[in-house]
């Protein structure tokens, strides 16, 4: 690896009409609030969460956006969360509000799975599998 690629870093930020209950959802699924800035009426302008190496920032949305529908097993895009414990992260998930699109399963190449989408619509995936690993 480069010295280039070694500062290269992959995140993902959503935003949420209702952002301090995105927050607290993710909060509920383990994650920790690094940072949390929020305007005097209430709006999340930004918010860092992390949990093990994974970080997903956080705003409240600024326009009506359309979150894609799921369609079968996907809405088309998502987040997906490398765990050891795909059913402990699914049944926390699911407590806290959001809905399955299939529980924990073994997959025909050796790893584990499972999909819920958030209480607003997004797709996060778990699994046991590493992307990016040798």
């Amino acid at each position: 690896m480069d010295e280039e690629e070694e500062g290269t870093a992959l995140h993902a930020y959503l935003s949420y009409s209702d952002a301090p209950a995105g927050i607290s959802w993710l909060e509920a699924l383990g994650f920790v609030t690094l940072a949390r800035q929020e305007a005097e009426n209430g709006r999340v302008l930004h918010a860092e969460l992390r949990m093990g190496h994974a970080v997903v920032m956080v705003a409240s949305a600024d326009a009506d956006y359309d979150v894609p529908a799921l369609k079968g097993w996907s809405t088309g895009a998502g987040i997906y969360l490398s765990t050891p414990d795909v059913a402990s992260l699914h049944e926390r998930a699911v407590r806290a509000g959001g809905r399955s699109v299939f529980p924990p399963e073994e997959t025909e190449w050796g790893s584990t799975r499972a999909r819920v989408l958030d209480p607003e619509g997004h797709e996060w995936s778990f699994g046991t599998y590493a992307p990016g690993r040798p």
